[in-house]
């Protein structure tokens, strides 16, 4: 009897890893603008339009997408933005102009927002309990592939085949398999009752502590996230002398370990205390950003990023899932907030940004980073047993 439940369990569960799958998909923005930024003879503030479109959307749409979970569904809300990416993906084969990638961007930041929003909740009807935290950082390694791949099949299709935007239609196809195959999945839902929560009603459960600093600890950890991705090459060239080409590893790096972190921790955290494991990730942090400051040797800066990498892998799913069974009645409230946390994204390179510039230096830029890591230090003794 058990086996049949966790057959259905499990064949529920595949076409929402490929939607997670999907959900990666907004990563391709990184490669693509610079992609962009050479075919159109783009300045660099004007390339980083595109990915600023991404961000912007989390702020906007992510307490929205939540309230329209109640009125439609989460498998709904996860099909609808499935549907706006495959949308998103289309355009640039379609028509390639600067306006029309904008477009294309806004719509993959849209798509997304939709999807982060949607899809955490929704596994969530599938995966109970104790086991909700590995099965989101299943996701989230699922995801991580895609953010992986992008590049590399940007310059497969751009060295092999000749043109780069081939990795559109490529992932457009998947964001179809995923649509076409959600959509014959039945998964059961909690009853809303058919009550949708105003916008005054949801932000007012920031006011709740636990909410609040789960909410920061989201910001802070996308917040670390993009800024290491930012930041690391240009540590490279400035203590090392290195040219942009081969400091670009630092970011791939990061992106690997964070990978084996997701992978590593889907398979720690259903059978470990989520508390314990996410004191060792911050341990972790805290390693990194002492070697980012003190090491000036190339073999010590890439241990330190690996271990950001690592570190840094789990945060999101850890806080999400114990935010979503804090308040379990308000799941979808609470995962919009939690995901207009991805705003972190844009906040921490700004900052970044100034203090690197006041201090003409990348240890500005750590020093940001670390305030962030720091507050993750403090949420490790806010988080409750489990």
């Amino acid at each position: 009897m058990n086996t049949i439940k966790q057959e259905k369990v499990f064949l529920r569960v595949v076409p929402v890893m490929l939607a997670f799958f999907a959900m990666g998909f907004v990563d391709l923005v990184g490669i693509a603008t610079n992609y962009v930024k050479a075919d159109f003879d783009l300045s660099d503030t004007v390339a980083n339009l595109f990915p600023s479109m991404v961000f912007f959307w989390f702020l906007i749409f992510s307490v929205p997408t939540g309230m329209l979970m109640n009125k439609i569904g989460r498998r709904k809300t996860v099909l609808l933005s499935l549907v706006v990416t495959a949308a998103a993906l289309l355009i640039p084969v379609v028509s390639y102009s600067f306006v029309s990638m904008l477009i294309s961007f806004s719509l993959l930041g849209i798509g997304n927002t939709l999807m982060q929003v949607s899809i955490n909740p929704l596994l969530s009807n599938i995966v109970k309990g104790d086991k909700l935290a590995s099965s989101l950082t299943l996701g989230q390694f699922v995801k991580a592939i895609a953010s992986f791949t992008a590049p590399l099949i940007a310059a497969w299709a751009a060295a092999s085949l000749g043109d780069w935007k081939l990795l559109f239609p490529i992932f457009m196809v998947m964001a179809i398999l995923a649509t076409l195959w959600l959509g014959i999945t039945q998964i059961k839902e909690e009853e809303t009752g058919g009550k949708t929560s105003t916008f005054l009603q949801c932000f007012a459960l920031l006011g709740d502590k636990t909410i609040l600093l789960s909410f920061l600890g989201i910001m802070c950890h996308v917040g670390i996230d993009v800024g290491v991705n930012v930041t690391a090459p240009k540590i490279l060239m400035e203590r090392l002398g290195m040219p942009l080409a081969d400091a670009g590893f630092a970011t791939s790096l990061y992106f690997l370990f964070r990978t084996i972190g997701c992978f590593t921790g889907a398979f720690v955290l259903a059978r470990y205390s989520a508390k314990k494991f996410f004191a060792i990730s911050v341990a972790l942090m805290v390693l990194s950003m002492a070697g980012l400051f003190i090491f000036n040797n190339l073999t010590f800066i890439y241990i330190s990023i690996a271990l950001v990498g690592l570190g840094n892998s789990n945060i999101f799913p850890i806080i999400l899932s114990k935010a979503m069974l804090y308040m379990p009645e308000k799941k979808n409230e609470v995962s919009g907030l939690m995901i207009m946390g991805l705003f972190g994204g844009t906040v921490f390179p700004l900052l970044m940004g100034l203090l690197s510039d006041t201090m003409a230096s990348q240890t500005g830029a750590l020093i940001v980073l670390t305030v962030g890591v720091v507050y993750l230090i403090f949420l490790t003794f806010k988080l409750k047993k489990g």
